[in-house]
């Protein structure tokens, strides 16, 4: 095998020379892939994932999920899918790089039909290299499961996020040498098997063969190929980074320098965003190409002993070439200005403060509640659980370990008991005796000031008896807030003293089972509903049955804000605590942002109150970069 440097000449030599039909391979790839196989993939997972009779999977559910019969049979299918499809699209690729020929196109088309002849093989392939790994992979999941259940069975999820108690650690020091070892032995395997990709594709041997010539051809030349897959690979992470980097500082900037006028102002972002777009074009087929012409030239050295495929005769790109990269271009310039007619110009968004102002006072406590106001919350989201007799109070965890340091469990006690607790110590000594609130204390605390979000968090088989309760205490408050308006000189005094007088039309109810929500919509239907989500599995969800749909912000796309104008529902962010995420989001559509610090959000909305529509427009084009 040649040396390093050399390798690394004649992969940019052999990506040079095949360009052209690499390019054309792309292309004809992608259009068989969009037209035909995705179709079919997204079918097939549909199907399964509507098996499992579940529409919103929490973290918690979606562990278990995954780790159920179903849900790793489908996780199987999933990923055997996704392999097959880049094992195809890498053997065509492979075609193209040994087979010079002087008609790029008619290459292209050549190398599409034979890799899908061996697709087969390839599948073969997948099913022996892809369930080796996995196979290798499995002691050691069972390993880090019996850790787990050791140090940290019987933990809340959220208790170990927020605490991050001394077990925590104590099990990741336990499970870093084992995902070393794994680390190192599937680097091993992959490394030996390198060669088994060209192999099948090129030659006409069955996968198992293939493997083991791999093994063969590879011995003592796994240092050397492990640096140069090693480099690709970081090559291909590292660039998208810098590009992005690149035009966000040094080409962005520039636009600020433009006069305040759509006539240039337009035209220069739409070049801008056309160019973006063919560079991010290129970068991902460099990424698949760069990988593939390593494959190819570690094959010609390692099976063939030849230097490098030889190059292809000189030839003219011709029309139908002209008329490819005419298309490209054309494709990313109406890419370009489908985003920029996607910008709007208005920032109409409700902040929701999470927990109250949980990063400035003790979450779900009144102090949390009253300094929500004060920073500028519009809404106030609030956990609420049931007591031993049957009344509502503010509190999130299950039981009382992080907050109070006792470990039984909210629901066996009552709220005598329960207002006897200090959860504000915890947080600091200013807040020494912060008792836990009553959700009716929350409500008459918040009349004419802020509506308030109330989640539910029943026990199992406890769903109904909460929402009936939560409903009690809304309706006396309706009671109250009715009596005091009768008190009332003046419409707009009455307001500020006794809040809207519907108190159901006032809140809002939150929760992550949708049949609680119809329960709640039967109960009490001008109260209006949030599906809160970790997880939505596709084609599952009735979108009709809720106001809002609360997503956690790093799960909301252009598709859910599409949805939710269809299907006429809010989209709420949680839980949002950077400036910069707030910010595309905003720009993204959605409705409402659930943060930390509500504070921060009102100023953020503030400051872009004061742009120009122009200073705006560069705002959100920035944040689309983002994306």
């Amino acid at each position: 095998m040649q040396p390093l440097k050399t390798l690394g000449r004649l992969l940019l030599r052999t990506l040079r020379d095949h360009l052209r039909p690499l390019i054309a391979f792309h292309l004809f790839f992608t259009l068989l892939a969009s037209t035909l196989l995705l179709p079919a993939v997204f079918w097939a997972l549909h199907t399964l994932l509507a098996r499992l009779n579940r529409v919103v999977v929490t973290t918690e559910d979606l562990v278990t999920l995954l780790f159920s019969p179903l849900g790793l049979a489908v996780s199987l299918v999933a990923l055997g899918l996704t392999f097959i499809v880049l094992y195809w699209q890498q053997a065509g690729m492979l075609h193209v790089a040994i087979r010079p020929r002087d008609n790029h196109y008619r290459l292209a088309l050549d190398a599409l039909w034979l890799s899908t002849r061996r697709l087969p093989a390839l599948t073969g392939l997948v099913v022996l290299q892809v369930g080796a790994h996995i196979l290798l992979v499995a002691p050691f999941m069972f390993a880090l499961a019996w850790l787990y259940d050791v140090w940290l069975g019987g933990l809340d999820t959220y208790y170990l996020q927020r605490v991050k108690p001394a077990v925590l650690w104590y099990f990741i020091a336990s499970a870093l040498p084992l995902f070393g070892v794994w680390a190192w032995l599937a680097a091993w395997l992959y490394l030996r098997w390198v060669l088994a990709l060209p192999l099948v594709a090129l030659e006409n041997i069955s996968p198992l063969h293939a493997l083991k010539r791999s093994v063969v051809h590879t011995r003592g030349w796994h240092r050397s190929i492990g640096t140069a897959v090693l480099i690709v690979l970081l090559s291909v992470i590292v660039l998208p980074i810098i590009t992005t980097l690149l035009f966000d500082q040094l080409f962005t900037p520039l636009l600020w320098w433009l006069p305040e006028h759509n006539a240039v102002l337009m035209p220069a972002m739409l070049a801008y965003l056309t160019g973006y777009v063919l560079v991010t074009l290129a970068i991902t087929f460099l990424g698949i190409a760069v990988n593939a012409m390593l494959s190819a030239c570690l094959y010609m050295q390692l099976a063939h002993r030849s230097a490098h495929a030889s190059p292809p005769q000189a030839s003219h790109p011709g029309r139908l070439a002209w008329m490819a990269e005419l298309g490209v271009l054309l494709f990313a310039g109406l890419q370009a200005w489908w985003i920029l007619n996607s910008f709007e110009l208005s920032d109409d968004i409700e902040i929701i403060a999470h927990r109250g102002s949980s990063m400035v006072a003790p979450e779900n406590t009144m102090a949390a509640i009253d300094q929500a106001v004060i920073d500028g919350a519009d809404a106030i989201e609030i956990d609420v659980r049931l007591t031993a007799d049957k009344h509502v109070m503010l509190y999130h965890d299950r039981t009382m370990a992080r907050l109070a340091g006792d470990p039984r469990e909210f629901g066996d006690l009552t709220r005598d008991e329960l207002a006897r607790f200090d959860v504000g110590s915890w947080f600091g000594d200013a807040f020494q005796g912060e008792p836990i609130p009553g959700l009716d204390e929350a409500l008459r605390a918040m009349r004419g000031k802020a509506s308030l979000m109330i989640e539910m968090k029943p026990l199992p088989g406890q769903s109904r008896q909460l929402a009936d309760a939560v409903i009690e205490v809304l309706f006396e408050e309706s009671e109250q807030r009715i009596a005091c308006w009768a008190q009332q000189a003046a419409p707009l005094e009455a307001y500020a003293r006794c809040g809207f007088p519907n108190a159901f039309a006032d809140m809002s109810a939150a929760t992550m089972t949708p049949s609680l929500l119809r329960y709640l919509k039967a109960q009490a239907p001008a109260l209006r509903t949030t599906l809160l989500a970790q997880l939505i599995l596709p084609g599952t969800l009735n979108r009709r049955e809720f106001d809002a749909l609360g997503l956690r912000h790093n799960r909301i796309t252009e598709q859910e804000v599409r949805l939710a104008l269809l299907y006429d529902y809010e989209i709420h962010a949680w839980t949002v605590n950077s400036r910069a995420r707030m910010s595309t989001l905003i720009d993204m559509g959605v409705d409402a942002i659930i943060t930390d610090y509500p504070d921060q959000l009102a100023e953020l909305l503030a400051d872009r109150h004061e742009l120009s529509d122009g200073g705006l427009m560069l705002v959100k084009l920035r944040n689309w970069l983002r994306q």
